[in-house]
This record gives C-alpha cells, structure tokens and sequence, in this order.
C-alpha cells in the first residue's frame, strides 16, 4: 500500500506530477525542440516584462558633457553596476563610438567582461582588489586604484616576475573618507612604493562627496587638497599622469575640477545629479520599462487586492497585472504611490507590490474629458517612460521611495530582459 500510495494517502506515484521534471521520463519523450530554436526565443518573449535603452539617449548626453568639457581633458564613462543597469557591453560601445576615452569599472569581474566583448580601452578599477586578483588585472589590462603600499608592492612583484609593466592610477582622500590616500600623506606614499621598477603611475585622481549640493565649501575644500597634492607631486619630481576629480555634479558645475579627464557616470544615463543642472544642460533618459498585461478581471466593491489586502475596490474598476515586481526593481514602498500607463492615460498601481507581480486599477468610468479604455490582455503598459502626454520617471520614483535614481535604475537590471534601439 504504502508503494502504490508513495507515502501519501490517496496519491498514487504514477499520477506524481513531479514525473514530468524526471529526466528519464522526459527522455523517452517522441517531442523534442531545436537548441538553436529555443536559443533563439527572444528575452521579451519569455516574460512579458522588459526594459528598452535608448543608445541615442546616451549619445546626446555624451555629447552635451564633451561640449561643457575645458579644452584637452578627456572623457572617462563610468559603466560600474552594469552601466547603473543599462548594460556595461552596449553602453561602453556607445561611449567610446561617442567619444569617451576611457571607462571605469567598480570590481575585477566588471572590467573582464568588457575584455572578453572585445573592448580595448583603458579600463580603471575603482578601488583595490584582493591580492590574489593581481594576476587578472595583468592578463586582462584592468589599472587598478592604489592606496595602499602592500598591495601596490604586490602588485609591481607578480607583474615583474611575468616581464610585465604595473599601471595604476592613485587614489587621494581629500575628504570623503572612503578609499584613498590622505592628502598630507602623498609624498611619504610615494616615497614608499616609487622604487619598483614594474609600477607605473598613469594618473591621479580623487572624488568629491558634495559636487551635487548646493552649498560649496566642502567641494572648495577638496578642490584645494587635491590641488596642493598634484602640485606637491610635481614639485618632488613626480609625475600624477592623468589628473582627474570632477564626476558628474562637478563636470557639468565646475570647469575647474575637470583637469585632465573628467568622470561621467549618473549624468550619462540621463538623471541629474542634482536639482542645479537642470538648468545648464538638457539630459535624455536612456531607460524605459515596460510590461504586458497578464490578466484582467472585475473586482466587486469591498474586495481587497494583493497581500494584506489594503487597497480595496471602490466598483466601477477592473484590475489589471503585470509580471513586474520588488524582485525586478519595482521597489516595495511604491505600493499605491505611483501610476503605469495604458494607452496614453494614467492608471494608479493598487495593493502591494508582489516580488515577481504587481496590479493596477483601470476606471471604468466615463466622464469630461476622461475616454473609457478597454484593457486586453497582452496590452503593453509603460511603467517607466511615455505614452503621449504621460509620463512616469525613474526621478519620481526615487523621490517617492526615498532613495536615488542609482538604485532605482539599477534595480530593474537583474531580471529584466534588455532591448537596445
């Protein structure tokens, strides 16, 4: 009995659903598909949600950051975070076919899959990896930051055992107190590592912690650090290489920052850095979001939606899903703050959002100037960009859940598939 039942009364193993996941059951199987066919079902097809970049978007707003830049300074694109989630590979094409000179990574794993894409531009780490990662540095061309007389000395070591030079850029902290040298501390740094025949210092750089505020004093203060140290360098005889601080906030609001490269990250992708640049340059955002309606149906008046049940149906709507949730980027605490889009018009987002779904109310009703729509399923919804007059920004959307664009944007990278046009 306890064979024919598997141990659970009434459920007789040849009826076990999980036989259909059996590789064995499903190798006797007459059915078979192509690899190459089903390789080839495009990511939008598989789930009924996406995210489109906009490539032109990302060239008008390279464009506008070279054409603010002082003379002769170069541009670096900071693609760390898979580009802030809109593709590292793309993204960096575009950006050096737009003119930046350089990219800049945030771990070793970054700057290998721009490698193996086959980009051959100057690539920065950010930061100092673990030791044991020197070797990949080497092999795959990646500089990193230095601050540290330990790991630069390991790093001129393992490069000179294999014949190789060991260029890096040194990091200054003039402020921020995150990475870096301390400016005071330069020349005893330098004092410390210059010996090494392998290391080569291809630039100098540091990064300010207020470009984007309105008040300027700590920006001024970091400014003159960064600048008494570059001079200081020069002084004893030392070469910085390729001088660069300004980010974003700083390219695009103080010419004085950009000495030899300036450093385009958030800016890049279309957000502003902060509320004083909205008036000096016209930014394009690159992403869009979207998804497909997935089911449809009539909640009668009093009936809850989603967990917990806190919004509740007033009548006279249909409720609308789509396959996007916290776990795509639709972040949590936007639960009924924000709208979606239907055929040009406004449609609030209604209960919680779920990890991998969320819900929208369509009104049913006709009145003024507000036409009655007709959800379908499969009706595509914007949930980050424009249909018509309407709009819905990644900008509103970190404003609502108290955060910044950074991590909304990133956020709708991980599952999303990626359209590029």
């Amino acid at each position: 009995m306890d064979d024919i039942l598997n141990g659970f009364t009434g459920f007789s193993r040849k009826d076990d659903p999980l036989r259909y996941a059996d590789a064995d059951t499903q190798a006797a199987s007459p059915v078979s598909f192509s690899k190459e066919a089903l390789a080839s079902i495009a990511g939008e097809d598989r789930r009924w949600a996406w995210v489109e970049i906009d490539r032109s978007a990302i060239r008008h707003n390279l464009h506008e950051a070279k054409r603010r830049l002082q003379p002769n300074c170069r541009l670096m694109a900071v693609v760390k975070a898979d580009a802030y989630g809109h593709g590292a590979v793309e993204v960096s094409r575009t950006a050096l076919n737009s003119g930046a000179d350089a990219l800049a990574v945030a771990t070793v794993d970054e700057g290998i899959a721009l490698r193996e894409a086959g980009l051959r531009a100057p690539i920065l780490l950010l930061s100092e990896p673990p030791q044991a990662a020197i070797p990949l540095l080497l092999e795959y061309k990646i500089m990193p930051s230095v601050y540290r007389a330990e790991f630069a000395l390991a790093y001129g070591e393992i490069a000179d055992a294999h014949h190789l030079k060991a260029p890096f850029h040194l990091a200054v902290n003039t402020g921020m107190n995150r990475i870096g040298v301390h400016a005071e501390d330069i020349l005893e740094f330098e004092r410390q590592i210059s010996f090494h025949r392998a290391l080569e210092q291809e630039g100098t750089f540091t990064h300010f912690a207020t470009a984007d505020c309105p008040e300027n004093l700590d920006f001024r203060i970091q400014m003159k650090r960064f600048t008494e140290a570059i001079e200081a360098l020069r002084l004893a005889g030392i070469d910085p290489g390729i001088v660069h601080a300004a980010n974003s906030a700083a390219l695009l609001r103080y010419p004085e920052s950009h000495f030899d490269m300036a450093r385009i990250g958030i800016a890049m992708y279309g957000f502003h850095p902060c509320e004083e640049t909205r008036d000096v340059v016209d930014l394009k955002p690159a992403m869009s979001v979207y998804a497909r309606i997935t089911d449809i149906r009539n909640v009668s008046v009093g009936e809850g939606v989603s967990y917990g049940l806190n919004y509740r149906s007033p009548g006279s709507v249909r409720i609308c899903t789509i396959p996007l949730g916290y776990a795509d980027g639709f972040n949590r605490l936007l639960s009924g703050k924000v709208n979606v889009i239907l055929d040009g018009q406004y449609c609030r987002q209604v209960g919680n959002i779920c990890m991998d779904q969320c819900m929208f109310e369509v009104d049913m009703r006709t009145y003024g100037t507000h036409p009655r729509l007709n959800p379908q399923l499969g009706d595509i919804v914007t949930v980050v960009g424009n249909q018509g007059d309407a709009i819905t920004t990644i900008t509103e959307m970190a404003y609502l859940a108290n955060t910044i664009e950074h991590e909304v944007a990133i956020g709708f990278a991980w599952r999303l598939p990626r359209l590029y046009r």
